[in-house]
């Protein structure tokens, strides 16, 4: 016991005194796809209310813009392309700022409020995952008349995919909206769900991808907003929800055994940040952290998007203090710790 306590410790030690190792490039590029976790910005191109381009959010981003990222600062795919050589962040696919040029070492074309589900992408109106996947052959074509045919396959075949996104589908979509939940109980909606990532990593899969990353679900019963909701229970975090998560990413993880096994030359990993997320949440003296169950935003219970807003006289003057930023999402030191552990505990076989 004593020897297993001494190999977390230094696991945390390790994570703590180092900050994102920068190697020369072993991928070509990362491809992102998926939901606010790692949307640099898409949604601010698109009619929807699930935007983040407004102060306070980017305040610790270089030059305090904001950029539509939701943290104060980078997210976690920026931290994963610096880790592997590229640029220090990943553009948005929609800001007509960077041309193919700038998108060829990298990419987003994740959206804020999406999820497997499509049923997920029309409550808020941001982009499903099935358009996502139509940028991604959009990009390509515009990648082959920028590099060539030989040299953009080549590209294609060495970047990392990146897919981060499944949150919204419970929380936003079928614990929240009448529909999903009249038609499925709660392990038939994760069996669709993982069928609908299963189908989507074929197609891309198709379209040349090799590197793939499957990202899981954090806990998301220790999510400000779900703890303040969590009144009877005492503010704690809410079990049920991450009981869920845990149930949902052995499937995912159990998903990305059967790929390997039946698509040729895939290469396909599974990056779950929930344990690593929520040893912060329990021992957060150990990372630096002084507040778990609120946000650095406003009152930090409840805000996110357009209530997390700069007028607010609540908001902490320091978010490195802060696990979560807003009530949803995390701080950009959180997003750095968190790549750091998935970079070296499972994307270091790309390195």
């Amino acid at each position: 016991m004593a020897y297993m306590v001494f190999l977390c410790f230094l696991t945390i030690v390790s994570i703590l005194s180092s900050s994102t190792t920068i190697t020369e490039a072993k991928v070509s590029a990362v491809i992102v796809f998926g939901d606010s976790s790692v949307d640099a910005g898409n949604n601010n191109f698109i009619p929807t209310i699930a935007r983040s381009n407004f102060l306070p959010y980017g305040r610790d981003f270089a030059g305090g813009k904001a950029t539509g990222r939701f943290s104060n600062g980078r997210i976690p795919t920026d931290f994963i392309s610096e880790a592997f050589g590229l640029k220090p962040i990943v553009p948005a696919y929609l800001d007509p700022a960077y041309n193919i040029s700038d998108l060829a070492t990298g990419l987003t074309f994740a959206s804020a409020g999406t999820g497997y589900d499509n049923a997920t992408s029309d409550v808020l109106s941001v982009i499903p995952l099935w358009k996502q996947l139509e940028y991604y052959k959009e990009y390509q074509a515009k990648l082959i008349a920028y590099q060539g045919s030989s040299t953009a396959n080549e590209t294609i075949k060495e970047a990392l995919y990146v897919m981060s996104l499944g949150t919204n589908d419970f929380l936003e979509n079928y614990y929240t909206m009448p529909g999903r939940s009249s038609q499925y109980n709660i392990q038939q909606y994760q069996d669709f769900l993982v069928g609908i990532a299963g189908g989507f990593i074929e197609k891309l899969h198709g379209l040349g991808a090799r590197k793939i990353s499957l990202g899981g679900l954090p806990p998301m019963g220790c999510l400000p907003l779900e703890r303040t909701r969590n009144l009877f229970g005492g503010n704690d975090c809410l079990e049920s929800y991450n009981n869920l998560a845990m149930d949902f990413n052995n499937k995912l993880k159990a998903l990305t055994v059967k790929l390997n096994k039946d698509l040729p030359n895939i290469e396909l990993v599974f990056s779950n940040p929930y344990d690593v997320l929520m040893n912060m949440i329990k021992k957060p003296s150990l990372y630096g952290f002084d507040v778990t169950s609120t946000a650095c935003c406003a009152t930090g219970m409840f805000e996110m998007g357009y209530a997390c807003n700069r007028n607010s006289m609540f908001t902490c003057t320091d978010a490195n203090k802060y696990i979560f930023w807003d009530s949803f999402h995390p701080t950009q030191k959180t997003n750095q710790l968190v790549s750091n552990y998935v970079v070296k505990n499972v994307l270091s076989q790309f390195l």
